[in-house]
């Protein structure tokens, strides 16, 4: 039997999903790690920690099959930065996605017109999450590492150096970067000189499909036998719209996990100024467009941990949910702002906060929990609509993430937007892309599958309970805007 591996290297573990040809998974496993936070705002890993995760995630599952996969692909997460020496050594710990050390600089940035320009070119919101700002940071705060560093990469290109040595980088995760045009597809002039580098310090793009062959197993990866392709795949966002067979133009993939993301296919860039969502790039013919937001799952875990006061059980999110369906639809005017740990897109503001309005005496725990729930509809809604301000159409919108585990939470969801909502049954949906972008690349496949031999469930929305939503939607969002300067000051 043949099959194919997609690993996912992400913030919090290594996964690899072993996919037949027919799409379906047969094995999984995962390796965890953790991160530090030694100082506010640091957010950061061990590079050689999470490649010792990679080679014991995929001798494992190796274990669990008799065969040897046709063929590997690779997914990660997006925005890490990890100075190395010329032999691929870490310097420094890694800075992740979630890294905010560089916020001012990326204010600065996205309020001049050099930032705008970079923004239109690389389509990589102006934010601390971004390469860009990290390096801007490093040279202004650690110049001897700076100095000192012979390439600046992220975690995919660690790990790939250590197999083949060579400092290569895909396209998808170079267009999170905010320094790679993503239309030429070149590393951008503009950017590198805002950052002080040249393309020497960065690796070399290459397709989302290419592909370099094990010549001889090394360096704790003698479980795999010489020949085997690995493809060099793209980043974890785009993958897991490739997972969840959303890659046609029109199909939009909304996700509710800890955080939450709203994305689109699209033949081309989908830039849009003020809201700032993002344009990366999938393949040579795609590109994933949309927004994150910061406060998913974790807005609605610190409500509950506030209500319950003790360690939570899985039964605590069950009676939460109970208590929502006895609240009528808007919570009886009472609204939530979610902004608990800042907000990324649409309003890309480190210092906001989380406020509830419009308390009266009627309020009770089961009204403040169930705004706390259409508070994270709402935050997406607010990028949803930035996102198809700028895109043809979108007729299908696909769901996935924890949060598709409540029935009164997808709901809520489909209601509040006015869209016709499909969940369909799938899981490690960016492990399972790079799959299926590895299988396309060796000729397994002469076009990604699509959603229609998948087991799927539709949400209708509630028309009634919509035009209420649409009301105090303009509600939430007049709420940010008045509110942004005093949050700026009690930040």
């Amino acid at each position: 039997m043949k099959y194919v591996l997609g690993v996912d290297i992400g913030t919090g573990s290594v996964k690899a999903v072993a996919v037949d040809l027919e799409g379906n998974s047969l094995e999984t496993t995962q390796v965890m790690y953790g991160y530090e936070s030694l100082k506010p705002g640091y957010h950061e890993q061990d590079a050689d920690q999470i490649w010792t995760a990679f080679k014991a995630c995929l001798e494992e599952l190796l274990k669990k099959m008799t065969l040897q996969p046709i063929a590997i692909g690779l997914s990660s997460a997006m925005h890490s930065l990890v100075a190395v020496d010329e032999a691929g050594n870490a310097l420094a710990p890694m800075m992740t996605w979630a890294d905010a050390r560089s916020s001012e600089i990326a204010v600065k940035l996205r309020s001049s017109a050099q930032g705008q320009a970079i923004y239109k070119v690389t389509g990589t919101p102006l934010h601390a999450m971004s390469p860009l700002c990290k390096l801007i940071w490093i040279s202004e705060h650690e110049p001897e590492l700076f100095l000192k560093t012979h390439k600046f990469i992220g975690i995919k290109e660690f790990i790939w150096y250590k197999i083949f040595k060579e400092f290569e980088i895909d396209h998808s995760i170079a267009s999170c970067t905010g320094l790679f045009d993503v239309t030429g597809r070149m590393w951008y002039t503009g950017a590198l000189s805002a950052a002080g580098i040249t393309e020497q310090q960065l690796s070399s793009p290459v397709a989302t499909s290419y592909q370099r062959i094990t010549v001889e197993p090394h360096d704790g990866l003698g479980f795999l036998e010489a020949g085997i392709p690995f493809i060099i795949g793209a980043s974890d966002g785009c993958l897991a719209n490739l997972g969840s067979r959303a890659v046609r133009p029109g199909a939009a993939v909304m996700t509710i996990g800890t955080s939450g993301a709203v994305r689109i296919a699209s033949t081309y860039p989908l830039p849009n100024e003020q809201a700032m969502t993002f344009s990366y790039i999938l393949d040579e013919e795609t590109f994933i467009c949309g927004g994150p937001i910061n406060n998913g799952g974790i807005a609605l875990q610190w409500w509950l941990k506030t209500a319950v006061e003790q360690e939570l059980k899985s039964s605590d999110y069950d009676e939460l949910f109970h208590q929502i369906e006895t609240v009528p639809a808007g919570s009886e005017g009472l609204i939530f702002l979610p902004y608990l740990t800042g907000e990324r897109a649409p309003i890309w503001d480190s210092e906001s906060c989380g406020a509830f309005f419009g308390v009266k005496l009627i309020h009770r725990k089961a009204h403040f929990s169930r705004a706390v729930l259409e508070g994270i509809c709402y935050a997406m809604k607010d990028v949803f609509d930035a996102v198809a301000e700028s895109a043809p159409s979108i007729d299908t919108v696909y769901i996935n993430g924890g949060f598709t585990r409540s029935a009164v939470w997808t709901q809520l969801l489909a209601d509040l937007t006015g869209k016709r909502l499909v969940l369909l049954e799938t899981a490690d949906a960016s492990a399972i892309g790079a799959a299926f972008l590895t299988m396309k690349a060796v000729g397994e496949l002469d076009k990604y599958p699509d959603a229609k031999h998948l087991n799927s469930k539709t949400i209708e929305p509630n028309p009634v309970r919509t035009a209420l939503y649409s009301r105090n939607f303009s509600i939430f969002k007049k709420l940010y805007s008045s509110l942004k300067e005093t949050m700026h000051e009690i930040s």
